[in-house]
């Protein structure tokens, strides 16, 4: 018997690996290779290109698109209509797929609705990619990032409240889980 789920409209290529507890809606696509973790929720119209990676507790909204050489780590949430890319230069005359690069989006970062993600590039922890931004370069943990391309926008807590820095010690607290944040170097980290 089968620990997970998958809607009898949706296809499953194997080989995969599908973790217990994991739900995949209504008219989806995993192709061959896949890895998905345990306790995932996989929307509507969801399609997880050829060796994927899915980490645990990752939440994949409706109609997103993830491409071959996206790695995403353990509570990652993806908003709707999100989507990867996995070459530079397309174009449909030229077989790029020996040029796939490697997008990471690292633990309990959240990219919001109709995001694009270039690929070769990574998504720090518990970063926020703000809805419809276009991520054409690396993002700090903890950063936020908004606009078409991304630009940096301030820092988030791992509870996606924003932290406010206007200090001269460099420290966050969030008022909302009262964690508190060290900025060093233009990068932060919980204290």
């Amino acid at each position: 018997m089968k620990d997970y789920y998958i809607h009898e409209s949706s296809y499953i290529d194997e080989p995969c690996e599908i973790g217990a507890g994991t739900k995949i809606w209504h008219f989806s696509h995993i192709m061959k290779g896949c890895r998905i973790g345990r306790n995932c929720n996989i929307g509507q119209n969801v399609m997880l290109g050829p060796d994927v990676v899915i980490g645990d507790n990752v939440k994949i909204q409706n109609n997103v698109s993830v491409y071959t050489g996206v790695i995403c780590e353990d509570d990652v949430f993806i908003g709707p209509s999100a989507v990867f890319t996995n070459v530079i230069n397309p174009r449909s005359h030229i077989n790029r797929k020996n040029e796939f690069r490697k997008t990471i989006i690292r633990k309990g970062a959240s990219i919001g609705a109709n995001a694009t993600i270039v690929c070769g590039h990574e998504i720090g922890m518990y970063a926020f990619v703000g809805a419809g931004a276009v991520v054409t370069r690396n993002v700090s943990d903890f950063a936020l990032v908004v606009g078409n391309p991304a630009r940096h926008a301030g820092w988030v807590c791992r509870c996606a409240a924003r932290l406010d820095f206007n200090n001269s010690d460099n420290r966050a607290v969030c008022p909302e889980c009262s964690s508190v944040y060290i900025m060093e170097n233009d990068m932060v980290r919980p204290e």
